[in-house]
């Protein structure tokens, strides 16, 4: 039998055909699933003492946040640690989404120049372990809300809502990096200023009602604080978030997603030249 002739076309921006792309990107998800565990084994997550140092880490980091708080305020209490936790914990669902999709094209190099396939796989993997690193620490809080006596309500199911929006955004920020890095490398050193700069502007180490009305700007400038606020109200204080915040998030999820997927579909064909 003759060995079948690959025909290589000249790169020209513009969309694959969708269709047959997203149906292809869907009879991949075993791959997905495997790509995502491999990486999680490479980082020991699969060991008790992986596990312990993914939830380890953010709980170190909201006790000295929170000692920060009482040593500036003079004051504090259970809820507000119970807030500083919950929030934080989400924030590095998002943080370590861009973290492992900045990379996620560059680092899959040979992949790509040896193999035909969706190149979106690469950073949706990248969020699909971001997501495995974040359930633990949401089993902890849970136990942590306990201890601290917070009561159960039924609004508290509207972290559900909340948590899908985030993951959309998370999975729209990190298609979008990963597309920036390859033709600015540069973004991957700048990125952890950037992670830690949008921290510091989000609602996490104080509560979105403790803001002045001169910096209320920042909710429709930042697309996380919406989201960390409407997840605060119905994890932590059991109330049902602000319908305004609610929307505001969902409509930064999906323009980031689709502004970003378009931005990557229409450029993944020239990666392998660029890489």
């Amino acid at each position: 039998m003759s060995t079948p002739t690959q025909v290589y076309e000249p790169f020209r921006a513009g969309l694959p055909p969708l269709r047959k792309y997203w149906k292809s990107l869907w009879s991949r998800r075993t791959f997905i699933s495997e790509y995502s565990r491999s990486e999680l084994r490479e980082q020991h997550f699969d060991s008790a003492f992986g596990q312990l140092w993914l939830v380890l880490n953010p709980l170190l980091l909201s006790a000295v946040y929170f000692l920060l708080i009482v040593i500036i305020s003079g004051s504090s209490d259970s809820t507000r640690y119970a807030h500083l936790t919950a929030t934080l914990f989400l924030f590095y669902l998002v943080a370590n989404s861009l973290t492992g999709g900045v990379k996620s094209i560059t680092a899959g190099q040979r992949l790509i120049l040896n193999t035909a396939f969706p190149r979106i796989m690469l950073p949706v993997s990248a969020v699909v372990i971001a997501i495995f690193k974040f359930l633990p620490t949401l089993a902890v809080f849970l136990a942590i809300r306990t201890v601290l006596g917070l009561p159960f309500a039924w609004e508290m199911f509207w972290a559900i809502p909340v948590l899908l929006i985030t993951m959309l955004l998370a999975l729209g920020l990190a298609v979008t990096i990963s597309c920036i890095n390859v033709y600015f490398r540069d973004i991957a050193s700048f990125l952890p200023y950037m992670t830690r700069t949008l921290l510091y502007l989000s609602p996490i180490l104080y509560e979105a009602s403790d803001l002045k009305p001169e910096l209320r700007t920042l909710e429709l400038f930042n697309p996380l604080f919406p989201i960390l606020d409407s997840w605060s109200r119905a994890l932590v204080h059991g109330q049902a978030p602000l319908t305004s915040h609610m929307l505001i998030g969902l409509g930064w999820a999906i323009g980031i997603f689709l502004i970003g997927t378009y931005f990557f579909l229409s450029r993944e064909r020239e990666f392998a030249v660029r890489l």
